[in-house]
């Protein structure tokens, strides 16, 4: 019994190797799901790390912008912006999504020790003020992607090697219109303004800017010792908004039909040119302002996804000059002829849509469009492309 003592005695008093790791901190990532406002559709999510002692939640959100910084406006068109990564307590970061009613859930990760704390070590690093700006990227480096990225460098590329080469057949257009559906506006500037990049298939990979998208993916992957990725889930805030759009096919018929039963009342009311003008001129003034709109973004702006939009031959700029003709018809009087020639242009333009469609290497998914317009442009010149029209005071 002495010699137990002795040789616990001595033992106790040997120096604790300083060299001892560190206990690995908890990694998880937190998924917000979509808000009501504009910039809040697409969900959110962001890093967390807990302190293994203390078990202080620190939350590394890449979701910051200053809406103060000089030509802010200017560079949000251009699509140049900076956004930052900041770091807080997690409560923190949750409160404003409570006060929003928008749902939160985690997903604690099983990182192996050295991974663990060479990610919670990066993040720390990245946040400090001279290192947290970025620029920001809507499908490429935006909230969730950064995060994405974060691990699979953490992972030495093991995220990454088990999505790429997977894909469900999203596109940046399926994934963007179904988010944005709840607000018209936010749709409808989606669909009609991406061009053919945002038809192409995506992988698991590509498709983890949408958050929810990331955290279902983060689910079937393992990590580099071949357990499951995710070791547990637990939600923090409840969802009380409307919950996130589904999934359903878009058929281009209902399009179709609308498009002829508009150019089928042109054409009925041909006798009566100010009531199709009274038409005419709201249509023509979205033509033109939004083709203007979207050659702004082919050709002076960084929105890569906008580029070599088909659509512009549907909603052409040229339209404008046709605003006035309509004004004119709506007073009774007869345009000059160039509006006949103009309108005509403008519909023969618009016939080019069709088979660039069907030839296209690249394709776009625009046939909606396509055949909801261009029978109205038809319509239209058909009816008002006269060299006399009989105007009349009705």
């Amino acid at each position: 019994m002495l010699f137990l003592l002795l040789t616990a005695g001595i033992a106790a008093a040997q120096p604790v190797p300083t060299d001892a790791p560190a206990p690995a901190p908890r990694i998880g990532v937190v998924t917000m799901q979509p808000g009501e406002v504009f910039f809040e559709r697409f969900g959110h999510d962001a890093l967390v790390v807990a302190d293994p002692v203390t078990g202080q939640a620190t939350s590394y959100n890449f979701g910051f912008f200053d809406p103060s910084e000089p030509d802010f406006v200017g560079n949000f068109a251009r699509g140049r912006m900076m956004y930052y990564l900041v770091a807080l307590p997690l409560e923190q970061d949750l409160a404003q999504y409570s006060d929003a009613g928008r749902g939160a859930s985690i997903q604690w990760l099983d990182l192996p020790h050295e991974q663990a704390r060479a990610l919670a070590d990066g993040l720390a690093e990245r946040a400090k003020p001279e290192n947290a700006r970025y620029r920001y990227d809507y499908f490429t480096a935006n909230c969730a992607t950064m995060v994405r990225d974060a691990l699979n460098q953490a992972m030495d590329g093991g995220l990454q090697s088990q999505l790429a080469g997977r894909s469900r057949g999203n596109t940046y257009r399926s994934e963007s219109v179904r988010l944005a559906s709840p607000s018209w506006w936010m749709w409808l500037g989606f669909d009609l303004g991406f061009g053919p990049s945002g038809d192409r298939p995506l992988s698991r990979w590509e498709e983890a800017f949408v958050p929810m998208r990331l955290a279902d993916s983060l689910r079937e992957v393992r990590n580099s010792e071949g357990r499951p990725l995710v070791q547990a889930e637990q939600e923090l805030l409840p969802q009380r908004l409307a919950p996130e759009p589904k999934e359903h096919q878009r058929r281009w018929w209902p399009w179709l039909l609308l498009g002829l039963a508009i150019a089928g009342a042109i054409v009925a009311a041909r006798q009566r040119p100010r009531l199709i003008a009274g038409f005419a001129l709201p249509f023509w003034l979205f033509c033109g302002v939004a083709g203007a709109l979207l050659a702004y973004l082919w050709g002076f702006s960084e929105h890569y996804a906008a580029w070599a939009n088909r659509n512009l031959l549907l909603v052409n700029p040229l339209a404008l000059p046709l605003v006035p003709g309509a004004w004119t018809l709506l007073r009774g009087r007869q345009p000059r002829r160039w509006f006949n020639v103009t309108l005509w242009l403008l519909a023969v333009i618009a016939a080019l849509s069709l088979p660039l469609h069907w030839l296209s290497l690249q394709a776009q998914f625009n046939m909606q469009w396509i055949v909801l317009l261009l029978p109205i442009h038809m319509a239209l010149a058909w009816v008002l492309g006269k060299r006399r029209l009989a105007v009349t005071a009705r």
